[in-house]
């Protein structure tokens, strides 16, 4: 894996700086309440300050400085922290949907507050109570996005909002695609770019560009769509190969999670194209959530014989370099160019 650019550590300390500050404040005003709020409260905590990459504040950060923004401005950091916010309540939501156990190798939302529920000899169903605080988490981690961009303009809140609404119509069509175990590559290609892709790198871009000049908008939407869209397929694909064939040490998630969920991944859909009779029999296995450690190797023994995986592959590092080769036109500042043709590097080669 190429290793993370010293520019995306920068950004990420200061909006953890800037979530920790936050919550925090959030969490003294509700406990004055009552003190069982502080569980919803830290559950956002603990999810937002365990770790991830802040890619979508250093894309926000650098779509900023490259229209022209500079450095350390409130603004810029606000915006990648309801960013990382945002992205949490789509997780909540996102493991609520799998019933998912982990994530970044720590027990779910919903699996914390079931266990809680059980513990306590709580009347009602746990995993129902578990599950209704994951969405009532993620819900409020939503609305704490809002509030940090609360002096963002117009043309900011139109590209933010529809960034939100590309997000869940993702979503939507990926657990659509799981249930009715979507094969077809431009489907599957469509959910990666919709439930990841762009509100990872394309959106925000522009939203970084327009808090620092929302008159050059038609200017450099453009320019930041060209670069941002083939690498914001190339980051969700490299999801999809490890959630296929991920470690779980690294990753945090199951070995083989994808497979055990059916996602209809870009991955699973080269493999289907290529496969023999008697692979594809192998390939439909894919979704039972029962199966053992030896059919998930099989099945990823058979994306990799089918191909597969060396075709996405291949993929991957043609929209990577398409999406460095349109910095050339770009008219965004050169320090803006560096940074991103090195973050390009790093989401397509990254292992976790």
């Amino acid at each position: 894996m190429s290793s993370a650019p010293a520019s995306l550590l920068e950004v990420a300390t200061r909006v953890t700086n800037r979530l920790d500050e936050f919550l925090a404040a959030e969490r003294t005003r509700w406990v004055e309440l009552e003190p069982a709020l502080a569980q919803p409260l830290d559950e956002i905590r603990r999810l937002v300050l365990s770790g991830g990459k802040r890619l979508r504040p250093a894309f926000c950060h650098w779509g900023f400085v490259g229209a022209g923004g500079g450095l350390g401005e409130q603004i810029d950091i606000d915006a990648g922290a309801a960013f990382e916010l945002m992205h949490a309540c789509a997780l909540f939501h996102d493991d609520v949907m799998d019933d998912a156990d982990s994530r970044r190798g720590q027990r779910t939302a919903h699996r914390v507050a079931a266990h809680e529920h059980a513990e306590q000899g709580w009347a009602g169903e746990s995993r129902r109570f578990g599950e209704g605080v994951a969405i009532l988490v993620g819900d409020l981690a939503f609305v704490y996005a809002d509030q940090l961009l609360a002096t963002a303009s117009p043309t900011a809140m139109d590209i933010w909002n529809e960034l939100r609404i590309e997000l869940n119509i993702g979503q939507y069509l990926d657990i659509l695609g799981g249930v009715s175990r979507t094969r077809d590559l431009v489907a599957s290609e469509r959910i990666c770019r919709y439930k990841s892709g762009k509100y990872t790198i394309e959106r925000p871009l522009h939203l970084g560009a327009v808090l620092a000049a929302p008159e050059r908008a038609d200017e450099l939407l453009p320019h930041l769509s060209a670069y941002g869209l083939p690498l914001g397929d190339a980051f969700q694909m490299r999801d999809d190969v490890m959630g296929a064939f991920g470690d779980e040490a690294v990753t945090g998630k199951p070995v083989g999670g994808d497979l055990l969920e059916g996602k209809p991944t870009p991955l699973l859909a080269r493999a289907t194209r290529a496969a023999t009779n008697a692979q594809r029999k192998v390939l439909e296995l894919v979704g039972d959530p029962h199966m053992t450690a030896e059919t998930v190797t099989s099945i990823q023994q058979v994306i990799v014989d089918t191909g597969g995986l060396a075709e996405l592959e291949q993929h991957i590092s043609n929209l990577t370099e398409s999406a460095v080769t349109s910095l050339n036109a770009a008219p965004i500042t050169a320090v803006a160019k560096t940074e991103l043709i090195e973050l390009a590097e790093f989401v397509a080669k990254r292992t976790v």
